[in-house]
Order: structure tokens, then C-alpha cells, then sequence
């Protein structure tokens, strides 16, 4: 062997010694007994598999029925300021007892600016009927046991709340002789409605008129 040939072996052997620790230093040493990598389903869990992830107590993810209502109150919220929840059922409540014990009397003039158009027309017209019959209506609200919001929305800028109402009441109708011809003078009832105002948020009236009554399904 010359000394070319030589000092070629010896330069290829620096390099291949060269290589050799870098690959060292960047992979380290590996003897055999080290842990093997970890499985997929370790790696999500980390290096304690044991922990688990504990919901925080009394969370609970709100029915799309809440979270509709939440967004409702929220729109009308943005579009009048004003409004407060609790002072709006305040006046619903009282809404709904004048109403009650208006169309009971027959009391057009009281009902004409708490109603639409259209149940201002419904109201007089059994009103109308009522007295052509020579019958008179009793009606005593003996508590009001809930007033609930359970719609609201904003569309072009009318504002639309549905109140569910529970009441205590005494309804009864009586023929021109005192004859009881519908409901009962002494037996409270209880009776469910679902009750929707509504008012323009740019109105200067601050009030609010009743647009439709229905019972639950």
C-alpha cells in the first residue's frame, strides 16, 4: 500500500469518527433497557394515565330553550337600554290582574290601551256578547303564584316578551236572574296562560301592549 492510499484510509476514517459522535450527541445512547415510546393513547394522557378530567361542581350545559331566551333578552336589551327584567314583570303582573278584572266588568275604555288591535277587537266583541245576553262575569284573581318570561325576541325593532302566568282564580258567569251559567262563584281554579306584549324600543310610550293570550299546550 503507498502513502496515498494510506492517508486517504485515514481521512475517511476521521470523518466516519466524526459522524459518528454527532450522531451520538444528537440521538444519544440507547443500551436496551430504556422505556418504550409511547403509545398513542398515553400521549393524550400524559405521563399519568391515572388523572381523569373532573367537571366543576353544579355545571350544567343550559337547554337550548335558556339559551334562546338569554339571546332574546340580551337583543332587546341592546335595542332599549331601559329595560329591566324584574321592573317588567312587575308591570305585567299588574297588566294582567287590571286586564282580568276589566274585561270581567266589561271595561272598554281601561282595556282600549293595555291590547293590540286585534285582542282589543276579541275582547269587546265577547264583552258585546256578554251584555246582549243579559250575562255578567265574575272573576276574583286570588294570587298570582308565577310570572315567568319564557320568549323574547326583537324583530325590526319590536320587542315581543311571552309571560307564562300561574294564578288562583274564581270565574264565574251568572244569566239575569242570578243563575250561575258557567264556571263556579266559590271554587278557585288554577289556570295557566301564556301572555305576549309587545313595544317599539324606539317609542317614547315606555308601555307595553298585550298582542296574543293562549294557554300551554
Amino acid at each position: 500500500m503507498n502513502d496515498g492510499s494510506f492517508l486517504q484510509i485515514l481521512i475517511f476514517a476521521g470523518i466516519a469518527a466524526f459522524v459518528g459522535f454527532r450522531l451520538f450527541n444528537v440521538l444519544g445512547r440507547r443500551t436496551g433497557h430504556e422505556r418504550p415510546p409511547p403509545r398513542p393513547a398515553e400521549r393524550a394522557q400524559g405521563d399519568r394515565p391515572e388523572e381523569k378530567v373532573v367537571p366543576l361542581p353544579g355545571r350544567r350545559e343550559a337547554p337550548a330553550s335558556e339559551t334562546g331566551l338569554a339571546a332574546g333578552l340580551t337583543q332587546i336589551k341592546l335595542a332599549d337600554p331601559t329595560f329591566d327584567r324584574e321592573h317588567f314583570l312587575g308591570g305585567a303582573r299588574s297588566a294582567f290582574e287590571m286586564i282580568l278584572t276589566a274585561f270581567a266588568k266589561g271595561d272598554l275604555d281601561t282595556l282600549r290601551p293595555l291590547l293590540a288591535d286585534s285582542v282589543f277587537d276579541s275582547f269587546a266583541g265577547a264583552v258585546r256578547e256578554r251584555a246582549q245576553a243579559g250575562h255578567t262575569r265574575s272573576t276574583t284573581l286570588v294570587a298570582i303564584d308565577e310570572a315567568t318570561i319564557v320568549e323574547a325576541e326583537v324583530q325590526r325593532r319590536i320587542a315581543r316578551v311571552t309571560v307564562k302566568f300561574v294564578s288562583q282564580q274564581i270565574n264565574a258567569t251568572l244569566d239575569a236572574a242570578g243563575t250561575v251559567v258557567d264556571g263556579d262563584p266559590v271554587h278557585v281554579e288554577r289556570v295557566v296562560d301564556l301572555w305576549t306584549f309587545e313595544r317599539n324600543t324606539r317609542s317614547s310610550n315606555p308601555n307595553w301592549t298585550l298582542v296574543a293570550t293562549r294557554s300551554p299546550n
